[in-house]
């Protein structure tokens, strides 16, 4: 074709063009951007960043549409899952926010989709990947640990990072890692029991542990290993052997300071006795009678003796003397 022959049709199409009204800048909207699913123990939240109008004062609102498996779309609203997701201006919908039993069923498969609205005009659908809540879960630690110290031993009580309706389908197993104070780690584990006695510790020593949670879901084998608990330390207390041992340390400590002391007495006591006889010994006292004379020398001292002495009988024997003569005296002193 010559070139002649395309100026005809370059015109007709220059006409239309100029015919042809201004497009509307906001007869299609940008769709949100960077939506992301956040999937923490029971949590189920969708956010995305908001869209920005510059020639519009109108707020943009946000619809979350949501399906299963092999089924159709459907709003999100207060029949359906619990929560309204439908026209709102906040850039989040969470979908446990009204309890945490609420929301998606934890085995199902869900997808999501999003888009931006503005009166009649909205943006296309943002559609995310499925997601099954057990095997995309992100699993936090235990909760409400207490730690107990026991005989040689610590005792762990907490409660699941969340709760599972079905135990038969999915459950938490548990591990402790402990290690003495500046020691060497160690794990046990795993439990299924929300009590875990550490056994066998040794008495009277701090030991440092951690909990940590692992969810199994049976359905489709699916392990999630949750994060470990802050590290928190205690110290044991004495077991039956260390309390008997203590006793018998005490019995013989007390024993032989006791000696020591009985010991330290006696060598005292025979090397200072004539400074602890003279120290301990009564002095002689004064009669009361003489006393009194010293303060009044005026009293007569040996009236007021023979005043106060007691009168007492004399006692004596009575002698007769018998004579003899001299014949019956020899007589008698040749018989003795």
């Amino acid at each position: 074709m010559r070139p002649t022959r395309l100026w005809p049709l370059l015109l007709l199409l220059g006409v239309f063009a100029a015919a042809a009204p201004p497009s509307d800048p906001l007869s299609q909207l940008p769709t949100p951007q960077h939506p992301k699913i956040r999937l923490y123990n029971a949590e189920q939240v969708l956010s995305w960043e908001p869209v920005a109008l510059s020639n519009s004062t109108r707020p943009v609102v946000y619809r979350v549409q949501f399906k299963y498996t092999d089924s159709e779309w459907f709003m999100t609203d207060i029949m359906s899952i619990g929560v309204n997701c439908t026209q709102i201006t906040a850039t989040e919908c969470d979908f446990t926010a009204a309890s945490p039993s609420a929301g998606f069923p934890m085995d199902f498969n869900v997808t999501l989709r999003l888009r931006a609205e503005l009166g009649a005009l909205h943006s296309a659908w943002v559609t995310m990947p499925w997601f099954q809540h057990y095997r995309n879960v992100t699993v936090g630690p235990p909760e409400n640990i207490e730690v107990t110290p026991g005989e040689g031993s610590l005792i762990i009580r907490f409660s699941s990072p969340f709760d599972i309706a079905d135990t038969s389908t999915a459950f938490f197993w548990y591990y402790v890692h402990y290690w003495e104070k500046g020691g060497i780690q160690q794990v046990k584990g795993p439990f299924r029991s929300n009590s875990i006695s550490l056994d066998n510790l040794k008495p009277f020593r701090v030991y440092c542990l951690q909990v940590q949670a692992q969810l199994l879901w049976n359905k489709s084998n699916i392990f999630r290993l949750g994060h470990l608990s802050n590290t928190s330390c205690y110290e044991t207390m004495a077991d039956a052997s260390t309390e008997l041992q203590q006793v018998i340390l005490i019995s013989v400590g007390t024993f032989s300071l006791l000696s020591v002391l009985a010991g330290a007495c006696c060598f005292l006591v025979l090397k200072y006795r004539g400074l602890i006889k003279y120290w301990f010994h009564t002095p002689p006292s004064i009669p009361l009678q003489i006393e009194e004379y010293l303060k009044d020398p005026t009293q007569p001292i040996l009236e007021v003796l023979d005043k106060d002495s007691s009168p007492k009988d004399d006692v004596w024997d009575s002698v007769s003397i018998i004579s003899f003569p001299e014949k019956e005296q020899e007589d008698v002193l040749q018989t003795l």
